[in-house]
């Protein structure tokens, strides 16, 4: 022990002082270590659940040794655990606070560099920031992509709050690396050419620092870390993974964002993906047209499979589902490409390779894998455009080696078969079979055995208390999530479901690319971390902000792997408390609100024809059949077969016209116009109001409302507004405002002056009310009368929504929708909803909050304007709404945009 202390001070020189002898004995004797020659001064950190935290946490460390006398010291290789020609520190530089461009507090920059065995190797720079004033905690930040380029300890939290200072600046001695060798590029491979520096990437250079840098530590401060943490993205998320599964004393606690842990598995998937763009002369290369062709059709698909339109696939796994249905959408006519609004057969499989996990029949790379996850490439990642900096090239033969202008997939592989594997420069990686690696199988299985991080047997690290946190974004373009997902199953088979729960936690971010995506997750891990195994608040469901400049500051719950975020159904689309992270996954395809059996839906189109729709689920058969109109003859059919289409919506062949069904017994569709081509839109209730009884009573469903419309016929659509009063005899009463403005609408008024008034009687022949339209002028009767349209009183959970379809002639007939005239809360009528227009156009809208998008028209939302129960939208897209149950009518009047659309909320 004596001789271990005089080696201490031998190391670092007569600043350390003698005084720390002492210490060093003490800490020698904690016990304890890394493996044999494991650096004395520096003992494993105890487990953390030996005793309560410090509450409140201790006052910090300062230095006992200043920070220049650090400089020129040197660590003998025997004080580092793996095999090295020992570590010299080139620079110690104090940094103060006032410093220009400091904002990490007064702090001693430490630089290095750990000499390697092989003359023939590069150095280890390593880099270390110990603070003035210490919390007694460390963090060891891991590196990126092939690394190369020295990690200074310097940086903030990865996907981080927001405002929340570098962790040096809040008191933690940080450290970092370049894995050993030295590059301008994180996708230069040549370093892999070495034994030694290969070796160090693969994760020995992480050990080697640790130690120098936990030396320096203790030299500085004469005291050990309390807690040690490990923080890694990317390549460092494998880092991280890599050293506890090697390392398992040396941590407390570790963040492997993203991690590229089946790193084998990765470059033989980016080599797979560039035999199919290359190969055959490029026959299966993508361009960005092509390949945001393929990504359009994936959103369109599944945007809407968690309940939200918001540019983000949560459902994943549902999603999966649609693979076939999508590709085929894609398929140029014949397989043979004709330009870039399809796919040919050759890229066809080229998205299917790139989508499909890569299988290892004949040979297993390090821990027994046999498997590489593919990316969701037809589940919402994005592999080119806006949201990311990668595409898969500009051209259709790459280079060799492959630049920038290829696949960003291909250049990693390519430098990964040259330089780890075959060793030859030239080699051309397209010749590399990744299922049949011929005489480099053997090579495969030793580079995945120095590189990857697949050793699933955490329970050395877990014994000691030691935590994990994960995240990976299931829309990753680099590294796939299903390896991390793989890794995450396989962890919980070899040291089971109780120890997991207990010691790990696994999210996976939907729309979450690699660094990229329509969904980046800003929450405080280190935070979360740091309250588990200093405090044993194990984290549940967080909440994350997105980074995106386009959404930031929209939340979504960061949901337990395998659980998604799916929208409740109301509130702004962008608040986390509306969603709940669920499990279940389901066919796309199904949809929970079609009838059990064959079902007759009675309602209306915009032409105010009654109509009924008969409907098959079996079968997916349906019959529109007209009951009453002016236009064509009662009794007119229609019949067809509906095809799915996702979110219980349905393409028919009526028009275009898409039919979706809706809660509660709603019908939205359309019927062949009666004139002019197109469709007509309709709507439809499975239950109805039915007055049979004599004297008619009329309560259940008589209210004042607002009531929003078309007058159609046979001239030009004109939008209708205003307020109506159903009274319990049976009587109604629509008032108006100034005819044809903007402020139809009006609070309902019987002396108004503008005015129309009838009654309604049930006929039991059609299942409708006959409208019957009496003197604007005088009280209400229920006699007499001119027939004048009809109306169907929808019945939806209950709830009334009338629908009166006029038929005064020919020329003015139409339709008419009510709405409660009552207070409308933001958020009531919050959701993703399909529309259909007096225009026979079929789209999406989604109301959020004071948010409203229609056809890709946003707008903003008053809500109670001009009167109440009435939504005003600005000039994004000019109009007025009124919601009932679950049934959406927009009204405009700006001459250019349809007159009148229905909308059902999914």
């Amino acid at each position: 022990m004596i001789d271990v202390a005089r080696r201490v001070r031998r190391s670092f020189g007569p600043a350390i002082g003698i005084s720390l002898v002492s210490l060093v004995l003490v800490a020698c004797g904690g016990g304890g270590g890394g493996g044999a020659g494991f650096f004395p001064i520096v003992p494993n950190n105890p487990p953390v659940d030996g005793g309560p935290p410090d509450n409140p946490p201790p006052p910090p460390v300062v230095p006992v040794v200043a920070c220049a006398d650090l400089a020129g010291k040197s660590l003998p290789a025997s004080l580092i655990s793996l095999p090295t020609q020992g570590a010299t520190v080139t620079s110690a530089t104090p940094v103060a606070a006032t410093d220009a461009g400091n904002q990490l507090g007064d702090y001693c920059r430490v630089r290095g560099t750990i000499q390697p065995v092989d003359p023939a190797s590069q150095l280890i720079n390593f880099a270390v920031n110990l603070p003035e004033k210490w919390n007694q905690k460390t963090i060891h930040f891991g590196g990126g992509g092939f690394d190369g380029v020295l990690i200074d300890g310097t940086e903030v939290i990865r996907f981080g709050p927001v405002g929340k200072p570098a962790p040096l600046s809040l008191g933690y001695a940080t450290y970092g690396d370049d894995s050993g060798h030295q590059s301008s590029s994180i996708t230069d491979g040549r370093f892999a050419a070495n034994d030694e520096q290969l070796a160090n990437y693969g994760g020995q250079s992480l050990k080697k620092t640790r130690d120098v840098a936990q030396a320096l530590v203790f030299a500085r401060y004469a005291a050990k870390p309390k807690h040690a943490y490990f923080l890694g993205t990317s390549t460092g998320g494998r880092d991280a993974l890599s050293y506890i599964q090697r390392w398992p004393e040396d941590y407390d606690g570790v963040i492997a964002n993203e991690p590229a842990l089946n790193y084998t598995g990765t470059r033989l998937s980016n080599v797979a993906v560039g035999r199919a763009l290359y190969n055959n002369n490029g026959a299966g290369w993508m361009n960005v047209a092509k390949t945001l062709l393929v990504q359009k059709a994936a959103m369109q698909a599944c945007d809407k499979l968690d309940g939200a339109a918001d540019n983000i696939v949560s459902n994943v796994e549902s999603c999966r589902l649609l693979n076939t249905q999508i590709l085929a959408s894609l398929r140029c006519s014949g397989g043979v490409d004709t330009g870039n609004t399809c796919l040919s057969d050759a890229q066809l499989a080229t998205v299917r390779t790139i989508e499909s996990p890569l299988d290892f029949t004949t040979y297993a790379l390090a821990n027994g894998i046999k498997r590489a996850g593919g990316y969701n490439i037809l589940e919402g990642a994005l592999v080119a455009g806006p949201y990311t900096t990668r595409d898969l090239g500009t051209r259709p033969v790459p280079a060799n080696p492959a630049t920038s202008a290829d696949a960003n997939m291909y250049v990693t592989g390519d430098q990964w078969v040259k330089y780890f594997v075959t060793r030859i420069a030239g080699f051309d990686a397209l010749s590399f079979d990744p299922l049949d690696p011929g005489t480099y199988t053997a090579r495969v299985t030793e580079v995945s055995n120095l590189t990857d991080a697949t050793n699933s047997n955490l329970a050395p690290f877990f014994a000691r208390g030691g935590r994990l946190i994960m995240l990976h974004g299931l829309a990753d373009e680099v590294i796939s999530p299903n390896s991390t997902i793989d890794y995450y199953k396989q962890l919980i088979a070899t040291v089971g479901q109780s120890a997991v729960d207990q010691n790990v936690r696994f999210y996976t971010v939907p729309g979450m690319g690699h660094g990229t995506g329509s969904f980046i997750p800003n929450w405080d891990s280190l935070a979360a971390l740091e309250g588990w195994v200093e405090g044993g608040l194990a984290p549940a469901t967080g909440v994350a902000v997105d980074a995106v400049a386009g959404s930031y500051g929209r939340t979504r719950p960061l949901c337990l792997f395998p659980s998604w975020p799916k929208y409740r159904g109301a509130g702004s689309l962008d608040a986390a408390v509306n969603y709940s992270c669920v499990t279940e996954v389901g066919d796309p395809l199904a949809c929970p609100n079609l009838p059990a059996a064959v079902t007759t839906y009675k309602g209306g189109d915009s032409f105010g024809e009654e109509l009924s729709v008969r409907m098959d689920p079996a079968t997916m058969a349906y019959t529109v059949t007209i009951d009453a109109s002016l236009q064509r003859s009662a009794g007119t059919v229609r019949t067809g077969s509906l095809v799915a289409q996702g979110s219980c919506s349905y393409t028919s062949g009526e028009g275009g016209a898409v039919f979706s069904f809706a809660p509660g017994g709603v019908l939205l569709g359309g019927v062949n116009a009666p004139s002019g081509g197109g469709f007509s839109p309709l709507v439809a209730f499975q239950n109805t109001f039915e007055n049979t009884a004599s004297p008619a009573v009329f309560n259940p469903v008589a209210n004042i409302f607002n009531t929003v419309g078309v007058q159609q016929g046979t001239g030009t659509a004109a939008a209708y507004a205003g307020a109506v009063r159903l009274r319990n005899a049976g009587t109604f009463q629509y008032c108006r405002s100034a005819a044809g403005s903007a402020g139809s609408f009006m609070v309902y008024d019987a002396n108004c002056a503008e005015t129309e008034k009838g009654y309604i009687t049930y006929n039991t022949t059609r299942g409708a009310f006959d409208v019957r339209t009496t003197s604007p002028t005088g009280g209400a009767v229920t006699t007499g009368g001119t027939l004048s349209g009809s109306m169907v009183i929808g019945l939806v959970n209950g709830a009334a929504v009338p629908l009166h379809l006029v038929r005064d002639s020919a020329a003015t007939a139409g339709l008419r929708i009510f709405g409660l005239q009552q207070s409308l809360m933001s958020g009531a009528a919050d959701g993703s909803y399909a529309m259909a227009s007096a225009k026979g156009e079929s789209r999406e809208a989604t109301v959020a909050g004071s948010g409203f998008n229609l056809g890709g028209a946003a707008a903003s939302l008053s809500y109670d304007t001009p009167v109440p129960g009435v939504v005003q939208a600005d000039a994004g897209r000019p109009g007025n709404f009124i919601f009932n149950s679950g049934v959406l009518g927009f009204v405009t009047t700006d001459g250019t945009n349809a007159a009148l659309e229905l909308g059902v909320r999914h």
